[in-house]
């Protein structure tokens, strides 16, 4: 089973163990490079600047996004980040930093509910 926890990148951090991975496409504003302490930035499981534009974190398009995301995380280019995350969190526990305000529709969410559903297979 794996451990992935999830967490804004604006709030105070937490104890979390494990190693902390960025998975937005853009670098938070106002957030300095070294205040951060993340272990790895994976910018390009983020949704493509296309479909982050689209969606607009507007929920009313949640399940479309999802649709969409999960369909341009299945494409070969992605394959190898992929793999690298899913090694990471089978390792041990893994945190996905982001920026959006809404902590229920966002990248992250939709990438956990992903890399859970894809360890069921």
């Amino acid at each position: 089973m794996l451990k992935i926890q999830l967490e804004r990148v604006y709030r105070a951090r937490t104890n979390a163990r494990g190693k902390r991975i960025l998975v937005d496409r853009l670098w938070p504003r106002g957030v300095r490079k070294d205040a951060l302490k993340l272990d790895l930035w994976l910018r390009e499981l983020a949704p493509s600047n296309e479909l982050r534009k689209w969606f607009g974190h507007d929920p009313r398009r949640w399940e479309e996004f999802e649709r969409r995301y999960y369909s341009e995380l299945r494409r070969p280019e992605r394959q190898e980040q992929l793999h690298e995350l899913l090694a990471l969190a089978r390792k041990g526990p893994v945190t996905l930093l982001y920026g959006a305000r809404d902590e229920e529709h966002n990248e992250a969410v939709a990438l956990r509910k992903f890399l859970e559903g894809s360890t069921k297979k």
